[in-house]
This record gives C-alpha cells, structure tokens and sequence, in this order.
C-alpha cells in the first residue's frame, strides 16, 4: 500500500485536545487517506500522555510523534508536508505564529512553513468569546490570512472534524 499525502498535524493545549484530538481529528485524517506526521506542543504532549491518548496516536503513523527538538547530527523525523493542520490552536500559539515567535518545537515546524511556496495550512483555533474583543486577535487573524493561512474556529459543542473539510 502506498502511503497517502503527509500532513503535518499539529496541536497545542487547548481544553478538549487530551480527549477530542485523536478521535476528532487524528484518526479521520488518517482514514481519510492522510499520512500524520504529529508534532504538539509540550503541554499537548504531556496531557495526551497522561490521558494515555499519545499511544493511540503513535498508532496511527509509522512516524514519530514530535514535541522537542532533534539534536545535532539527529535524521529528521518526518518529511516536508504540504499541507499543515494546527488543532486545535490555542490563543496564544495562534499570536506565536502570527509574530513569528518559534518558542517549542510546534511553533517552529509551523513558522518555517509559513508562508513557503506550494506550502498549505489550516489553523483551527480555540478560543474563549472574550478573545474576539482582545485588540490584537483581529490583527493576528488577518496576519495570517495575508500569508495564505485558512482560519476557523473550533466550536466546544460541536466535533472538531469539520475543519479536515478545509484540507481539500
């Protein structure tokens, strides 16, 4: 079998994402023809394992699922994808990205491929409503939009599948 297009599937620690994550949005990507190529944010890895969610996820690719940095002289773990997905995107990882602030392994995997030619990604962010009224959001939204970033926010009462609908 060959293996499907590699998306670069991203996550960083947002309410929900140690138990909707996997079942939300790792495992239909994968059944839907997607090779995971999984990179969260320190926090995100230390609730999915805590949860025992990690293994599940680990499952579903043959590749590593990534949360520090290689060392010096370390192979790449996974290949360039083309299309990235970051969900769920916390408040704070969407500003990181917006400024191009590279502080773990998951905001630097993202801010290398953004705004790289033939380079797609999806932001599903999760956010509280009061944030829509922060001065900045606004600004981080449109920031990212002008670099070819598609935005959509993660609702709480509703699955978080939906936004794989904006990969095609």
């Amino acid at each position: 079998m060959t293996p499907g297009p590699v998306l670069g599937l991203v996550a960083s620690s947002c309410g929900g994402v140690e138990s909707r994550f996997v079942t939300e949005i790792a495992e239909p990507a994968a059944l839907r023809g997607w090779r995971l190529a999984v990179t969260l944010t320190p926090t995100a890895h230390r609730w999915l394992t805590t949860t025992g969610e990690l293994e599940r996820l680990r499952a579903l690719t043959g590749l590593d699922v990534r949360s520090e940095s290689r060392l010096p002289g370390e192979e790449r773990p996974h290949p360039d994808p083309e299309v990235f997905l970051f969900a769920p995107a916390s408040a704070g990882s969407v500003a990181k990205l917006a400024l191009g602030l590279a502080d773990n392994q998951a905001t630097t995997v993202l801010g290398d491929a953004l705004g790289e030619p033939g380079v797609r990604m999806v932001v599903g962010y999760q956010v509280r409503d009061s944030r829509f009224r922060h001065p900045a959001w606004q600004g981080h939204l449109d920031t990212l939009a002008s670099a070819g970033v598609t935005t959509s926010r993660l609702a709480v009462d509703r699955p978080w599948t939906g936004v794989l609908d904006l990969l095609e």
